[in-house]
C-alpha cells in the first residue's frame, strides 16, 4: 500500500508540473499500479508461506525430539524391568529346588518312625561318636538305606558313608544304589574331601547313566572342581549340566553359577 501512495503522489506531482495530461497517460499509470499491487501480494503471500513452513518445521523436530526422549526412557525402563524379572525368575527357581530338598527331607524324617526298631543299634552307636559293627547294621535294604541317609541329615556323615556302602555291598542291584553312591559323595562333598567326592559322582556318571542322580551329580562335580580352585573344569562341568540336562533345576542352578563365575 505504500507503493501504491508513492505512486498516486508522482502521479500528482507529475499533474502539476505538466499542463496537460491525457487520459491514455493516466490509464497507464493505474495499470502499472495495479501491476505494483499484485506483485506486493504475491511477495507478502510467498513470504507468509515460507514463515510458516519453517514454524511447522520447527514444530515437528520438537515434537520429534520429545518423541526420541521419551523412547529412550522407554527402553531404559524395559531394560530395567527384564533384568529385574530375569533375577526373580532366578531366585524362584533357586526357592523351588530348595523347598524339593526340604521335601524330601522331611518324607526321610517320616520314614524314620518306620526304620526306628531296625535302626535302633544303629542310632545308639552314633550317640556315642562310636563306629557301629557290621552286624549292627540293620538287614532290612529299606531300613538299612534310611539309617545312613538319616545320618546324613544329622550331620554323622562318617556314620551315613558306613551305611551307605553296607547297603551297596549287601544291595547293589536295588533301584536305590545309584542313590546311595550319590549320598556317599554328598557327605565327603559337606566334609570338605572334595576330590573323594569327585570321584563318587563319577561313579554316578559312569555306571548309573539312567539314574535320576545324573544331573545332581554333575551339578555337584562342578561345585566339587570349583572349590578345589580348578575354575577350568568346573566350567566345563556346568555348561555341560546347561548342554545336557537343558530345562531341569540343576541346569538353572548352573548357568546362575556360572554367571557368578564370571
Amino acid at each position: 500500500m505504500i507503493i501504491r501512495s508513492k505512486a498516486f503522489l508522482l502521479v500528482g506531482i507529475a499533474l502539476v508540473t505538466s499542463a496537460c495530461v491525457s487520459g491514455r497517460d493516466i490509464e497507464d499509470v493505474q495499470s502499472k499500479l495495479g501491476e505494483i499491487e499484485r506483485e506486493v501480494v504475491d511477495l507478502q503471500r510467498v513470504s507468509s508461506t515460507k514463515q510458516g513452513v519453517e514454524s511447522l518445521e520447527e514444530a515437528v523436530n520438537t515434537h520429534m525430539q520429545t518423541l526420541q526422549r521419551a523412547e529412550a526412557d522407554m527402553r531404559l525402563t524395559l531394560e530395567q524391568l527384564t533384568t529385574q524379572i530375569d533375577q526373580l525368575e532366578a531366585n524362584l527357581e533357586d526357592t523351588n529346588y530348595r523347598l524339593s530338598q526340604l521335601s524330601q527331607q522331611i518324607a526321610a524324617t517320616n520314614q524314620e518312625l518306620k526304620a526306628f526298631r531296625s535302626s535302633a543299634d544303629l542310632r545308639g552307636a552314633a550317640g556315642a561318636g562310636t563306629q557301629p559293627d557290621a552286624s549292627t547294621l540293620p538287614s532290612d535294604p529299606q531300613a538299612l538305606y534310611q539309617a545312613a541317609y538319616n545320618d546324613y541329615l544329622r550331620g554323622n556323615y562318617d556314620l551315613a558313608v558306613l551305611g551307605f556302602r553296607q547297603y551297596l555291598e549287601d544291595f547293589p542291584n536295588t533301584e536305590l544304589a545309584d542313590n546311595a553312591v550319590y549320598w556317599v559323595g554328598e557327605c565327603y562333598f559337606s566334609q570338605g574331601k572334595y576330590g573323594d567326592a569327585i570321584q563318587e559322582f563319577d561313579k554316578i556318571l559312569s555306571s548309573y547313566e539312567r539314574s535320576d542322580k545324573v544331573a545332581s551329580a554333575q551339578l555337584k562335580k562342578a561345585y566339587a572342581f570349583l572349590e578345589l580352585g580348578d575354575t577350568s573344569q568346573g566350567v566345563t562341568q556346568l555348561r555341560s549340566v546347561i548342554q545336557n540336562h537343558p530345562g531341569t533345576d540343576e541346569a538353572n542352578l548352573a548357568r546362575q553359577r556360572l554367571e557368578e563365575v564370571g
